[in-house]
């Protein structure tokens, strides 16, 4: 019935959003829907939502306004984090017909199946503390890399977050089910995983399995050349996860691990689980057992409370620490949140000020991070093609390199020389030998 039928996906947001999509997009693609990029008159147009980044409801009806540009009777679902917080908000969007909470979005096509474009929308969002499923996901979009869905939810409180309220509480599929997923993405050409979720490291919630037993398991899935560990609470990588990554065949030397801030006080006030000892402790532990590790850290400026004083603690604790580069997030007050209702809010044009200040030196961390790695050799997983006949790649410690755009080198790990860094800020190399992966 539904194989003339045209759907486009659009996400906003995070890694476990792309991977979210990309099942959901598989669902659609198996019961005969015609997978079309937005631009190509979609009769379907499903937007992934994101409650994370700012002026998430001016995006929403931005992309929703493109959407009906392209064609005014399509039928416009939303979906993801902003549908489940703000439902009411968004089925308010001129052109919206249906809005699916975190429950009820991997349920889309029972929905689309019996709608059709009406004035008022359609809203299923049922409270957070109903949505216990896990649902397994994975991204295929892009056939050198899969984000794969290994954690949903988050326990933590944190004052400045609202993921807790979007997505529910901590919870995952089993460890034989998780491995079953990543034994899928090992049947295509696909040669990279990036373990994604909320909070990856609570996997298992402290029952009888844990995400130190799930790394130790994917490291044996075969097919796979390398796993990616995306983002980690310090307080959930431990040292043995730190020392099995430092000798293990398919997890590079990798870590994103959140710091929020350097200062003890601001940590406290945040509800974050860790000191920033702590967070100091786990770097030195990963650059003494891999001194070529790359370290990316989250930073949030202007949580209320943030003083001059209070913000040049975090600078200060960034430049003596042996990290890589930054992400850098300018707060911004979040309804539903308890941070929303501290006082000594700091003023917009000051988190403004200090976010360009991390983000220099966010630059200075990663040019000389690159620059330890100059005359060194490394394994590159190239990618297709980029602008003007170059394509890039990057190292298994995640140094983004450039070469001339060769098509026998798309999705092959090759070993390289880095030469040195051009004025893009990309790195030059010498192409070694291809390696092949049994």
């Amino acid at each position: 019935m539904n194989q003339y039928k045209k759907v486009a996906f659009y996400t906003l947001g995070c890694k476990l959003n792309f991977s979210e999509t990309s099942t959901i997009s598989r669902n659609f693609e198996s019961e005969g829907y015609a997978k079309v990029d937005f631009t190509d008159t979609p009769d379907i147009f499903v937007i992934n939502t994101c409650s994370v980044t700012e002026n998430a409801d001016k995006k929403c009806r931005q992309v929703v306004k493109r959407a009906l540009k392209v064609n005014p009777s399509a039928f416009v679902t939303m979906i993801g984090c902003y549908a489940q917080l703000k439902p009411t908000e968004i089925s308010e969007i001129p052109g919206v017909d249906l809005v699916l909470g975190a429950n009820e979005k991997f349920n889309i096509l029972d929905h689309v199946n019996e709608l059709e474009k009406n004035e008022i929308a359609k809203v299923e969002a049922v409270k957070i503390k109903e949505t216990k499923d896990f649902v397994p996901s994975f991204s295929m979009g892009d056939r050198t890399r899969s984000f794969l869905k290994v954690q949903d939810g988050c326990d933590y409180f944190c004052t400045f977050c609202t993921i807790p309220l979007a997505r529910g509480k901590s919870r995952n599929a089993t460890l034989a089910q998780t491995v079953t997923e990543a034994e899928e993405i090992a049947k295509t050409a696909i040669k990279e995983v990036v373990l994604t979720g909320v909070n990856i490291g609570d996997f298992g919630q402290g029952e009888t399995e844990n995400f130190f037993d799930l790394v130790k398991a994917l490291d044996e899935v075969e097919g796979i050349e390398r796993f990616r560990i995306s983002s980690i609470e310090p307080n959930l990588l431990s040292n043995e996860i730190i020392e099995f990554v430092a000798n293990s065949k398919r997890f590079v030397p990798h870590f994103h691990i959140p710091l929020q801030s350097g200062s003890d006080d601001l940590l406290k006030a945040m509800r974050r689980k860790y000191l920033s000892g702590l967070y100091a402790e786990r770097v030195a532990k990963i650059k003494e057992l891999m001194p070529n590790a790359c370290i990316g850290v989250d930073v949030i400026v202007g949580f209320p409370g943030e003083t001059e004083e209070e913000f040049m603690k975090t600078v200060h604790f960034l430049k003596e620490l042996d990290i890589s580069y930054l992400h850098v997030f300018t707060y911004s007050e979040r309804a539903n949140t308890t941070a929303k209702k501290m006082a000594n809010a700091i003023p917009v044009n000051i988190r403004r000020e200090r976010s360009k200040q991390l983000q220099i030196l966010s630059e200075k961390k990663r040019r000389a991070f690159y620059e330890t790695q100059m005359g060194k050799t490394g394994s590159v997983l190239f990618e297709g093609e980029e602008n003007g006949g170059v394509m890039n790649g990057f190292t298994e410690n995640y140094v983004k390199v450039k070469i001339p755009f060769d098509p026998t080198l798309i999705n092959q790990t090759v070993k390289v020389k880095l030469l040195d860094i051009a004025p893009d800020n990309l790195v030059n190399v010498e192409l070694l030998e291809r390696i092949v992966v049994e």
